[in-house]
């Protein structure tokens, strides 16, 4: 699943998109209209972020809205700072 999240958040627009998502749910349309590219570009987007993890869809009438998923980025960072200490031993070897 880390592999998956991590190659999730390599793409800009999507780190974009978890950004706007920080502040609340969005319907998927608002998100698309955020971007100069067509819906089917930013539903595949999204539909990268939901396998990740990163996000949750909840239908919302015939909307679809998104969320941040907290615990998949608390997670990813986790990972991260596990990673960092080792390095630093590793230059002072």
């Amino acid at each position: 699943m880390i592999d998956q999240t991590f190659k999730a958040l390599a793409d800009p627009t999507r780190r974009t998109i978890l950004a706007m998502l920080r502040d609340g749910d969005l319907p998927a349309g608002e998100i698309a209209a955020h971007f100069p590219v067509a819906w089917a570009s930013v539903s595949h987007h999204l539909s990268v972020l939901k396998e990740a993890g990163l996000v949750l869809a909840t239908r919302d009438g015939q909307f679809i809205r998104y969320s941040l998923n907290t615990t998949v980025v608390q997670d990813a960072l986790q990972h991260l700072l596990e990673i960092a200490p080792r390095r630093k031993e590793r230059r002072n070897a």
